[in-house]
């Protein structure tokens, strides 16, 4: 059973379809909504849907349980699973899930399918997150719940008892948790080094021989700071790692635990790898875009102007030839070696290596 006719319910209702279940859904304009459901499955009223079905999604607002309560003699030991969210992370001292068991203390509850988007129901799980977070203090109920989601194309994930609903509700409306610390790092990083170039490359010559090189900024500033931040980035990645090591030779054990500090660098190490290599990869497209800039060409001309009235038959300058040919093609290289590193960091790839493999690659 599906009570609910909003977009989740809709999208709920199609995939259960699909994976063969018989769906009834409870409505309270049933005539209105019917047109919006598969064919296949029964729209009715809320009251007779309770009736008919043993399991029975839950696809409303928290906002809304209140008006269920004219359903609490229909739905005695029933299995109830809430799909809700909230709109703020812990906006509400108890759960959903454990509010609506509040209401209906003769059913079983069972946390469920909040970390799917009605998009991933409606195409399939090959196009969206696999896993179904399941929470109860039911193991029976959450058992069939697992059977249910696995049947669905979705891989169930047992989070425990029912005090974890409030951590799987919050789980959807957290921006990156992992990559704010990096994230900040990097564009901390990034400002240090914009302003250092900034001045080395225009206001200084501005100062000294009043040189008008705004031009440089959008790109010629950025590209010589990109690398810099990617460097001490890469470092960033494997200090951590050394002081870990020089940790545990000090104390003489590997069981004492690291200082928060150093355990979240650590937890973070991945991500800043990735920052990494993703200034390094803007460094390069900056680089192959230098000769196309208007400000190139112009000093091309004067340059080639100077030489014309030098008289300058040749200007073959073998080590600077030499100079750009190698720096050209050790960044490259680098560059080649640090997309293996990051690749290999990637979750799906990871998993995929022994850690003699993982560490060779390192």
């Amino acid at each position: 059973g599906v009570l609910g006719s909003g977009d989740f319910a809709r999208s709920l209702a199609v995939r259960l379809v699909r994976s063969g279940f018989r769906v009834v859904v409870g409505s309270r304009n049933p005539k209105r909504k019917a047109s919006l459901f598969p064919a296949a499955a029964e729209v009715t009223f809320q009251a007779e849907a309770a009736k008919k079905a043993d399991i029975i999604f839950v696809a409303v607002f928290r906002e809304h349980y209140s008006t269920l309560c004219d359903l609490a003699d229909v739905l005695v030991g029933k299995i109830l699973v809430d799909v809700s969210n909230n709109t703020e992370i812990n906006h509400h001292k108890e759960s959903n899930a454990e509010y609506l068991a509040s209401l209906f203390p003769a059913c079983t509850v069972v946390k469920a399918f909040n970390v799917v988007s009605a998009w991933t129901l409606q195409s399939g799980a090959r196009d969206g997150n696999k896993q179904v977070l399941i929470c109860s203090n039911n193991q029976e109920a959450k058992r069939t719940i697992a059977e249910i989601a696995q049947v669905m194309g979705f891989t169930p994930v047992d989070m425990g008892c029912m005090s974890s609903a409030c951590e799987i509700e919050n789980i959807p409306l957290r921006l990156l948790p992992a990559w704010k610390i990096p994230i900040f790092l990097a564009l901390g990083l990034f400002l240090c080094f914009f302003t250092y170039n900034l001045i080395r490359q225009v206001i200084h010559p501005y100062i000294r021989e009043q040189k008008n090189k705004l031009y440089k900024i959008p790109i010629e500033v950025v590209n010589t700071t990109l690398p810099c931040v990617s460097y001490v980035m890469l470092s960033l990645v494997y200090l951590p790692g050394v002081l870990a090591a020089c940790s545990q030779l000090y104390y003489g054990t590997k069981y004492r635990r690291f200082p928060d500090w150093l355990d979240q660098w650590l937890q973070h190490r991945k991500q800043i790898g990735l920052l990494s290599f993703f200034c390094a990869a803007l460094h390069a497209v900056y680089s192959l875009c230098l000769p196309m800039r208007r400000s190139h060409r112009y000093l091309l001309i004067e340059t080639a102007v100077k030489q014309a009235m030098e008289k300058k038959m040749t200007v073959w300058v073998e080590e600077e030839v030499w100079r750009m040919e190698i720096y050209v093609s050790v960044g490259i290289i680098a560059l080649g070696l640090l997309s293996l590193l990051a690749i290999t960091s990637l979750p799906s790839i990871a998993n995929s290596l022994n850690w003699r493999e993982f560490s060779f690659i390192q």
